[in-house]
């Protein structure tokens, strides 16, 4: 799944020990551009992304999975993404859609397709 928003703040870098070794999680909150905007907190698990380059404030595309885990009785849900990318020029939720190559969008004067 995807989704779009604007980065509002990074949270401290969280780390421990589990089973496997040592592990690493970056959360950040993403705020979406909607009619009624959501507030999302979405984890980066180890050094799979690089978010040092990405500051708060900054729009970007999000690529993530939800997941949801058993503990004790209680269930809890992680929202984890697998891919960050900045959107050009920040652009935001104006942005035009990319497409295959030589995929120009509609607009303009000429709107025909053919």
């Amino acid at each position: 799944m995807d989704i779009s928003g604007k980065i509002l703040q990074f949270l401290p870098v969280q780390t421990g020990q589990g089973k496997n070794g040592t592990w690493k999680k970056q959360e950040f909150i993403l705020e979406t551009g909607d009619t009624y905007p959501k507030k999302v907190c979405i984890a980066a698990w180890g050094d799979k992304i690089d978010l040092a380059s990405i500051k708060p404030g900054e729009q970007v595309t999000v690529s993530f999975d939800v997941e949801s885990r058993e503990f004790n009785g209680r269930w809890y849900t992680d929202v984890k993404a697998w891919k960050v990318v900045r959107n050009a020029g920040g652009a935001g939720n104006n942005a035009v859609p990319d497409g295959p190559p030589g995929f120009e969008p509609a607009g303009g004067d000429d709107d025909l397709p053919f």
